[in-house]
């Protein structure tokens, strides 16, 4: 499949021909169902209007946090349930995290497009069994792997016959408290000839701050731009109607006002570059 294809074959997803990046956004974690549908709701009718092909994203449960006391989830089913209702009220596509093999038949029934979590992209288990649901399985590079590993990634979901892959970018472990974006990896992951796209929040975040991990939402829009500057595929971001009170990656997210400049700035600059 061509990654023109695999975008196409997502269920729901607007062909809007104006060949904009897609946006897979949401919240970090279901954390209530009002929190899901205020920042599906504005997302929606953000990216109908500047015609960009949307996902909605939210974890149904965090199983990888700096503390074990952190919030993790509101229960799965519950969680999953919410996504279901966000998919059918807006009618657009869903993606989630899993973290292990036996959950990924479970996420399959509610979601369109199944997440690796970066730490968790070699897991051979994991990705076999996201690929035996037949749903789209976006991989995100793990911050210790070379964009060129990638490809072994990918490799072990389209053997088990599945095709539809996307390879998602999170930068680069940078010490031991700070991530870099090395743009090379975009076409590095490209030459796979599947969609490729950049996790705009997660590579700002800073890790092993204490019982929480810290980031710079300062520096969204510049890590943004250049992506699409660059020409990634997708661009994806975590967002919240207020970040300073969010149960999970409250440091690193996008405070959902600014989504709609944002997105309008990166319209105009992938206008220009294509």
């Amino acid at each position: 499949m061509t990654k023109e294809e695999i975008i196409s074959s997502i269920p729901l997803i607007a062909d809007t021909g104006s060949g904009n990046f897609f946006l897979m956004a949401g919240p970090c974690v279901v954390e209530s169902r009002e929190c899901v549908m205020e920042v599906a709701s504005e997302a929606v009718g953000l990216t109908r209007r500047l015609k960009i092909p949307y996902i909605f994203k939210a974890s149904y449960r965090k199983a990888n946090r700096s503390s074990r006391t952190s919030f993790t989830g509101i229960g799965d089913r519950k969680a999953l349930e919410i996504l279901t209702e966000v998919r059918e009220r807006f009618g657009v596509p869903v993606v989630t995290d899993i973290h292990s093999a036996s959950e990924a038949a479970m996420a399959a029934e509610y979601v369109d497009v199944l997440q690796i979590p970066a730490f968790l992209c070699r897991q051979s288990d994991l990705l076999e069994a996201a690929a035996a649901t037949g749903k789209v399985v976006n991989i995100k590079k793990g911050q210790f792997l070379a964009p060129e590993s990638m490809s072994m990634a990918a490799q072990k979901v389209t053997e088990c016959g599945n095709g539809r892959v996307m390879l998602t970018d999170r930068g680069t472990t940078f010490g031991y408290g700070d991530l870099v974006v090395d743009f090379r990896g975009i076409p590095t992951m490209q030459k796979t000839g599947l969609p490729v796209v950049m996790d705009i929040t997660h590579s700002l975040q800073q890790p092993n701050q204490g019982t929480v991990t810290g980031g710079r939402p300062d520096m969204i829009e510049t890590i943004a731009r250049a992506a699409v500057a660059v020409g990634v595929d997708g661009l994806f971001i975590e967002t919240h109607p207020d970040p300073t009170i969010a149960k999970s990656d409250g440091a690193n997210m996008l405070k959902l006002s600014l989504l709609a400049p944002l997105l309008e700035r990166l319209v105009k600059i992938r206008a220009a570059v294509m």
